[in-house]
């Protein structure tokens, strides 16, 4: 694009002044200049000028300064800014570096920025992404992501042989009732993990959480307590206040038990709650939060910190997390999936995300429940139809759900990421989670001696 003063045209690359008077209908002619092209010309010449000038008279001072500084304030200014940034640009790079943060640079990234005052933005994005990516309604579950039953998945007794061995277990769970019309296999249980002299210590099961999105399917965890002891593992990041005996990676003595691993829930600061692990009080413990306690001989319950457990007499550990979901066996009255009050400011809890949570269940029996295209309310549902009589809301988003089990040969007892199974393929982490610098805390089920 050739810039030309106004009131000239070009005729064979040459500028020619022409004049907008020139004829009747107001037509401009070439050749002829008027008094109006002669003053834009002019001006247009006065301006160059004066530009040029001002331009000289600037490199004339810079050239003239006696540092380097003065001499390339544009560049020094970038150097500047550079060089202040540099902690911010270690802190960065050093975290999305790090597997112990998170399982994809994305979620490392987002922990960094959580961290460094941007809870807010971080809660801002992920309800405007989820709220545009929600599941499906309607539709099949793919294939293969509810298994067909199994020979054990009825709640059928176990062999007279395995009684007579007198192996104290509880009785195996009831099939789930579906929310919808069941499909093949769906709310039906198959065992997982260790066997204890032949007996499943885990039973798995695969439903679709509501009757509108019944393409999606999430996967619900059965433990029996009275065969599995249960060990609260605490991470440098989440709750912090180290140092920890039990802490990742699970130890090669521990993983000679080790049955079953599952995450737990929210970084304290979003709780609304506290810890208590290894005779220490991260956060203080506060009434009326639901609260995931493990005593001193191993056994886990879900219960109301305040009413249902009233001290730390014999506990071992205790991990609040929001309010309690299910009550008396049913999601709690006043589940309201916008209060945030009670349900957590994390991420908007009407909308539908990977979501986890655990439970128990009359006979003491633990059940977690995680999975995709679950908010608040469905994800109460799911744990009250699979019998917890109380459950709390684990983590959430997909980064952070995971539930694995273990289950080495007799010639090699130790568990280990070979010998793991997923609760869901898609779960993040894969088996390894657990056997790595993993710096939030988790719980592992592993089986009594």
């Amino acid at each position: 694009m050739v810039l030309r003063p106004p009131g000239t045209t070009e005729v064979d690359g040459d500028q020619e002044p022409f004049d907008i008077d020139a004829t009747e209908d107001g037509a401009a002619v070439p050749g002829r200049m008027g008094r109006g092209a002669h003053r834009a010309e002019g001006w247009w010449r006065r301006h160059r000028a004066r530009t040029r000038a001002r331009r000289d008279r600037r490199k004339a001072r810079r050239a003239a300064r006696r540092t380097w500084v003065g001499r390339h304030p544009w560049t020094a200014g970038v150097i500047t800014v550079v060089l202040a940034l540099t902690p911010v640009w270690w802190s960065l790079g050093s975290a999305l570096t790090d597997p112990a943060i998170g399982p994809t640079v994305g979620s490392r990234f987002v922990e960094w920025v959580r961290d460094h005052g941007g809870s807010g933005v971080v809660r801002w994005v992920e309800n405007v992404w989820y709220s545009h990516h929600q599941p499906p309604k309607g539709g099949k579950p793919p294939k293969g992501a509810i298994p067909p039953p199994t020979a054990v998945s009825n709640g059928s007794p176990y062999s007279s042989r395995q009684v007579q061995r007198g192996v104290a277990h509880l009785p195996a769970p009831n099939p789930i009732q579906p929310f919808t019309t069941a499909v093949a296999g769906e709310g039906q249980w198959h065992p997982a993990g260790r066997l204890v002299h032949g007996v499943p210590t885990v039973y798995e099961s695969y439903m679709r959480p509501d009757a509108v999105h019944t393409s999606v399917v999430v996967g619900v965890a059965w433990m029996d307590t009275t065969l599995l002891r249960a060990t609260q593992y605490s991470g440098s990041y989440v709750p912090g206040g180290g140092p920890w005996h039990y802490t990742a990676p699970v130890s090669r003595a521990d993983a000679a038990s080790l049955d079953a691993g599952f995450n737990s829930g929210f970084r304290l600061k979003d709780a609304q709650g506290g810890y208590f692990a290894e005779g220490k009080t991260v956060a203080p413990l506060r009434d009326g939060q639901a609260s995931f306690v493990i005593y001193d001989n191993g056994t886990a319950t879900v219960g109301q910190w305040g009413r249902d457990i009233t001290s730390t007499s014999g506990v071992a550990s205790v991990r609040q997390n929001l309010d309690l979901l299910v009550d008396g066996g049913r999601p709690v009255p006043g589940l309201y999936p916008n209060d945030t009050t009670r349900w957590g400011f994390t991420l908007g809890n009407a909308v539908y995300v990977w979501r986890s949570g655990v439970g128990v269940t009359a006979n003491g029996a633990l059940v977690y429940a995680g999975g995709p295209g679950l908010n608040i309310t469905t994800l109460a549902d799911v744990l009250a139809r699979a019998g917890a009589v109380r459950a709390m809301e684990l983590d959430i988003n997909t980064a952070w759900v995971n539930f694995a089990t273990f289950a080495p040969s007799t010639a090699d007892p130790f568990a280990s990421p070979a010998n793991g199974a997923l609760l869901l393929p898609q779960m993040s982490g894969g088996t390894t989670r657990y056997f790595s610098a993993w710096d939030r805390d988790f719980v592992t089920l592993s089986v009594r001696p």
